[in-house]
C-alpha cells in the first residue's frame, strides 16, 4: 500500500476566514497535504469566484458549508450548488437541519451537529447517515478554540458521534475547520489530536484520506461516465 494522501475538506478563506485562498494553500502544501476543499459558509461567498489552480502535487477542491436553518430551503441551496461543488457541507446545529442533511445523498459531509444537550445524532440519523452516504464532519478548531465546560461538551459529543460511526457504519471526515493559518495543523498533529480525542488510527486515517477520496471519485466521474451505475468502458477494461 502506498503513501496515503492526506485532505483537508474545510477550511474557510477571505471573506469567510482572514487569509487568503492561496495562504491557506501554500501552507497546507508544505504541511503535506494533497489538497484542501476552499468551504466557505453560504453566508460569506466571495462576489467573485476564486482562481483555484492546481499545482503538481496538489489541489484545491470548490466546496461550500450551507447555512440555512429552513430545511425547505436548504434543499434548495443544494440543489442550487450541488452541480458546481467538488465538496458540499451542510452547517448542522438542530434537528431539522441535521435531518434534512442526512436524508439527502447530494450532501457529502453534515459539519456541527451538535445542539442543546444533544450530539445531535440518533439512532435514526446515524441510520440515514449510512443508507444515504452522508459523512459526519470531525471539526478540531471548535475543539482547540475552547475551554473548560465547553471542551468537555465538545468531546463528549464528538466521542457519542463515534460511537454511532462504529455501530452503523456511517463515514467520518477529519478536518481542521480553518478560518487562519493559525488553524492549520500538519497531518501528523491532527492524527495525534485524533486519537486524543478517541479515534483509533485506521480510522482517524480514513477520515483524512480514503473517505475524502470517495467523495471526489463521486462527485469528480471519468469521461465515461453518463449516470450512476452506468460508464462506458474503453477497450481493454472489461479485464
Amino acid at each position: 500500500m502506498g503513501k496515503p494522501k492526506f485532505y483537508d475538506f474545510c477550511v474557510h478563506a477571505i471573506p469567510d476566514g482572514d487569509n487568503t485562498v492561496e495562504e491557506l494553500a501554500a501552507l497546507a502544501r508544505h504541511f503535506g497535504y494533497s489538497g484542501i476543499a476552499l468551504a466557505n459558509h453560504s453566508d460569506k461567498l466571495s462576489q467573485s469566484k476564486p482562481v483555484l489552480s492546481p499545482t503538481e502535487g496538489f489541489e484545491i477542491f470548490r466546496g461550500i458549508e450551507l447555512v440555512e436553518e429552513n430545511p425547505s430551503k436548504l434543499q434548495g441551496l443544494i440543489g442550487k450548488f450541488r452541480p458546481s461543488m467538488d465538496v458540499l457541507i451542510v452547517h448542522g446545529g438542530s434537528e431539522n437541519v441535521n435531518r434534512a442533511a442526512l436524508e439527502n445523498p447530494r450532501v457529502d459531509i453534515l459539519n456541527h451537529p451538535a445542539f442543546d444537550r444533544s450530539s445531535g445524532l440518533n439512532q435514526v440519523l446515524a441510520k440515514a447517515a449510512a443508507e444515504n452516504g452522508v459523512s459526519i464532519g470531525l471539526t478540531l478548531r471548535p475543539i482547540l478554540h475552547s475551554r473548560g465546560s465547553r471542551r468537555v461538551r465538545l468531546l463528549s459529543d464528538l466521542r457519542a458521534n463515534l460511537d454511532l460511526a462504529r455501530k452503523y457504519e456511517f463515514s467520518l471526515v477529519l478536518s481542521s475547520d480553518a478560518v487562519s493559518c493559525f488553524d492549520l495543523r500538519s497531518p501528523m498533529e491532527t492524527l495525534a489530536l485524533a486519537e486524543v480525542c478517541g479515534l483509533e488510527e485506521d480510522e482517524a486515517l480514513e477520515a483524512m484520506s480514503a473517505v475524502p477520496e470517495r467523495i471526489l471519485a463521486k462527485n469528480r466521474p471519468g469521461p465515461g461516465y453518463i449516470r450512476e451505475g452506468v460508464e462506458v468502458l474503453e477497450e481493454g477494461d472489461y479485464f
